[in-house]
């Protein structure tokens, strides 16, 4: 119930995150709604995407860190920079098939946008991730 509940706050800030993304225009990430367009369709798309690119981090990313896990050491982590583009870049590509979705500029931008998208991540998944419950039995 725990992992329902954290996948779950991890697919909406999420969609918070590349919202606030994709009003930076400099960043050239933009979330296109399903038709008709408007605030409904827009939360709703925000939503899909949220949890596309939970999907890909949770999946493809986490056999990504583990391949490049050697790049980590050399590099110092900075390559969690370019592998956290590729994979904003990679939900972007597999929303590009619905018509509506997300889209990114150039790739340095959008390594820009993923360091964004894990700082306001970082920040909203401390603040609201469900606490454990700790038994009380003294």
């Amino acid at each position: 119930m725990i992992g329902i509940m954290r996948f779950l706050i991890r697919v909406i800030v999420n969609a918070f995150a590349i919202w606030i993304v994709s009003l930076i225009p400099a960043l050239q990430v933009v979330v296109t709604p399903y038709p008709p367009g408007g605030i409904v369709p827009l939360i709703v798309t925000l939503l899909a995407i949220g949890l596309v690119f939970g999907l890909v981090n949770t999946i493809i990313g986490t056999v990504l860190k583990i391949v490049a896990l050697p790049l980590y050491i050399l590099t110092l982590g900075l390559i969690s920079l370019v592998i956290n583009g590729f994979l904003l870049w990679l939900a972007a590509w597999i929303t590009g098939f619905w018509g509506w979705g997300l889209s990114v500029g150039g790739f340095g931008w959008t390594i820009v946008a993923a360091l964004l998208i894990a700082i306001i991540n970082a920040i909203f998944g401390a603040l609201l991730r469900p606490q454990r419950r700790r038994d009380r039995t003294r």
